[in-house]
């Protein structure tokens, strides 16, 4: 029996994507490193870190917090 084409890897739609969107979602969100590895069970954070891809408006988002476009000269 093989794979119907929408659980295929690389369609967003397999159990294995949905880790890593929703890891990475819960870290976007906000969740602290320990709440990530509890939620994922790893024990080491560097093993979290292949499942966290945060998006580029993400990065931007937290880099703001150390330099508001507000408070620039």
């Amino acid at each position: 029996m093989s794979t119907p084409r929408w659980a295929a890897p690389g369609t967003g739609w397999d159990l294995h994507e949905f880790r890593h969107s929703s890891l990475t979602h819960l870290g976007e969100a906000g969740a602290s490193l320990l709440m990530l590895m509890a939620k994922s069970r790893h024990k080491k954070p560097e093993n979290l870190r292949r499942y966290f891809k945060p998006s580029r408006e993400a990065i931007a988002e937290v880099t703001s917090l150390l330099a508001p476009a507000d408070s620039r000269r």
